[in-house]
């Protein structure tokens, strides 16, 4: 399929160079997205139908036999050979079970070593005869060792899972899961289903996956693409309200942020740009050749008013007002006998003395520079604030010492949220067709806003989980977070069935739930592995930490040595002395290189085979307070796929003690 396409000839097809441009980087990416994957099959299931889809179910109808893959594939005459894993006839491969069998005399699961076809395993699901029963296939593609990126899971996706891959386009989806439960998998997934069943709209309108930080962008990075879908762009809330030449240099306190983040904010900034508007106490005088046309006051704050009962964006209203007076002067003119056209209208639009007016009546606003006054001007911000944030609020929302330019201050990454939301008031932020939200517990209310604002005509995927929220600001519940993102109407879904995390691990990390979540259903780990959790005091934490690395690296898979950020330095060196090369996150793990030093702060969504996690009172006390300290502990402990070592030299937590025997 992938030499058909290199051998296109388009020479004698295209008009000139121009379409021979868009065509040629067409085919580019159709190459691209043919691309063979290193030990990865073009198919991973069968599915043998008792009779052939869309068919009457006849009594002595045949059945029909289908090839599941990640891509479809044809033969040399375009005749299907593998059905791509998103067709509506590969669904029962994921949904069909012994109690609803779809139709579905067998389905077969393939195992695969390097390429290789290694194994099958045989389901008859329509046979009473047989019991139902685990895929042992099933679970070792789950435990298989992680090297390198992130993975799909199209060979993994559950029945539950399933459900919110297909939900349609229109909707916007929340997903609460627990950690191993798949939900950024899952989101991921829709994301390419989505593509599939409306490619030409979202071709249109444009998809964006949103993380919490670059490390965890690069680690998902390939799955899309190896999927084949090469056009979704990955961005951090960071990267959506960047702005030309505004640069963060600075950080806010906690308490700072937090006033920063909350949702009035919003009320404060619309009362700041709208307080720019100045009613008309002078009549305006037009001259146009020898005639003089005059609009009194009173009608020009008629139309100012009337501009802003409409509540239209504020740079929207400024385009609109010269149009609106230009009119009243051309029905004076109508009026005095004269036949005025529309370049008539746009010349008195464009008239130096309305454009003067328009200047005085409805000056431009430029989003940084108001923020930059709220935030350095006391009584700015008293009048705006008042009735919506208390003296103490608006204390804390001032610089110590006011900057004196856009381009002198020192914007913090809060500020730049308050710049898109002061942007969009001015001019309406472009929409996407879909966006997903992963880690989106961690965000604020107006985080919420900017990224609600590049999904206000299309839909949402939110991915989250309440437990793990790790910021002063974290959001209280998905009603309240959906309510800020503009989708209040978003379904809620829960995945509790964990299949990334041992059952010992995620038992012993949700002794925290009571502290940090209380009411949320602890995941419920569908792998047992005996001798997975070890939890140990010692009274030489360093070497004993690299002793712990050291035994990990005997074991297949990738290694993480996850620490209180204060502690990264140290252990680093220890890791240099003791011959233990490592990676940061981010960095991509190979069969050469498998141990990577994390910091706690980094550590969310990353996933080892086997972790190390090195004094975790030292990851609580990091944090600003208790409940978020425990909360980043909680992140920590569920990074394991087969294996958690927990080494303390001072007293664990109280939730966790005593450890487990």
């Amino acid at each position: 399929m992938r030499e058909d396409v290199e051998a296109l000839d388009i020479r004698d097809v295209t008009a000139n160079w121009v379409n021979a441009v868009v065509l040629q980087a067409q085919i580019d990416d159709r190459i691209k997205a043919l691309a063979d994957l290193s030990h990865t099959p073009l198919f991973f299931g069968r599915l043998d139908y008792l009779h052939a889809p869309g068919a009457e179910l006849a009594e002595g109808a045949e059945g029909e036999q289908f090839y599941i893959g990640r891509r479809h594939v044809h033969d040399s005459d375009g005749d299907p050979m593998v059905i791509d894993w998103r067709a509506p006839v590969s669904q029962p491969f994921y949904r069909a079970s012994k109690t609803d069998p779809q139709d579905v005399a067998l389905r077969r699961r393939f195992g695969y070593t390097g390429g290789e076809l290694t194994a099958y395993e045989d389901e008859h699901l329509s046979d009473p005869a047989e019991a139902a029963a685990v895929s042992k296939l099933l679970q070792q593609e789950i435990e298989r060792p992680r090297v390198g990126p992130m993975r799909d899971i199209v060979a993994t996706i559950q029945p539950e899972q399933d459900e919110i891959v297909r939900s349609g386009l229109s909707g916007s989806v929340c997903v609460q899961g627990g950690p191993g439960t798949g939900k950024t998998a899952v989101g991921l997934h829709r994301v390419a289903y989505l593509l599939y069943a409306h490619r030409d709209r979202l071709a249109r309108t444009g998809t964006l996956v949103i993380g919490p930080n670059r490390s965890f962008l690069h680690y998902i990075e390939q799955v899309l693409p190896a999927l084949g879908e090469l056009e979704v762009k990955q961005a951090t809330v960071d990267d959506l309200v960047a702005r030309p030449g505004l640069e963060v240099r600075g950080a806010d306190e906690a308490a700072t942020a937090v006033v920063k983040g909350d949702a009035r904010m919003a009320r404060v900034l619309r009362a700041a740009v709208r307080s720019h508007v100045t009613a008309p106490t002078e009549p305006l005088m037009v001259v146009r050749g020898s005639r003089r046309w005059r609009v009194p006051a009173y009608e020009l704050a008629e139309i100012v008013e009337e501009l802003q009962q409409r509540d239209i964006r504020y740079g929207a209203a400024r385009e609109a007002l010269p149009q609106r007076i230009s009119h009243q002067i051309l029905v004076r003119m109508e009026q005095a006998g004269e036949a005025p056209d529309d370049r008539v209208q746009d010349a008195v639009a464009r008239n130096a003395a309305v454009k003067a007016a328009v200047k005085e009546i409805w000056p431009p606003v430029e989003p940084a520079k108001l923020v930059l006054r709220l935030l350095s001007d006391q009584d700015f911000l008293a009048v705006h604030a008042e009735g919506v944030l208390t003296a103490d609020e608006q204390k804390l929302l001032l610089w110590p010492k006011p900057y004196r330019s856009v381009k002198s201050a020192k914007w913090s990454p809060a500020d730049l949220v308050l710049i898109d939301e002061a942007a969009d008031l001015v001019e309406r932020t472009h929409s996407l067709g879909h966006v997903v939200l992963d880690e989106a517990q961690d965000l604020s209310p107006m985080q919420y806003r900017a990224v609600g604002r590049r999904c206000t005509t299309g839909s949402a995927t939110v991915l989250g989980d309440l437990a793990q929220g790790t910021t002063p600001w974290a959001t209280r519940s998905w009603d309240e977070a959906l309510t800020h993102l503009g989708k209040p109407e978003a379904v809620l879904e829960e995945l509790t069935a964990g299949f990334r995390v041992p059952r010992e691990v995620i038992a012993y990390a949700s002794r925290l739930l009571p502290a940090i979540s209380p009411g949320l259903a602890p995941v419920s780990s569908v792998r047992e592995t005996p001798g997975s959790l070890t939890v140990t005091e010692t009274a030489d934490l360093t070497p004993a930490v690299i002793d712990a690395c050291r035994d990990s690296l005997a074991h297949e898979g990738s290694i993480g040595l996850i620490a209180a950020d204060a502690r990264i330095p140290d252990l680093g060196r220890a890791l240099l002395e003791a011959g233990l090369p490592y990676l940061s996150p981010g960095e991509e793990t190979t069969a050469e290189s498998r141990l990577t030093l994390v910091p706690a702060s980094l550590a969310k969504g990353l996933e080892y085979d086997y972790v190390v996690l090195d004094e975790p009172a030292a990851i609580v006390s990091g944090e600003p307070d208790e409940r978020t300290g425990l909360r980043r502990l909680y992140v920590c402990l569920t990074r394991a796929v087969s294996g958690l070592t927990t080494l303390h030299a001072t007293p664990l937590p109280e939730a966790l003690s005593p450890p487990p025997s």
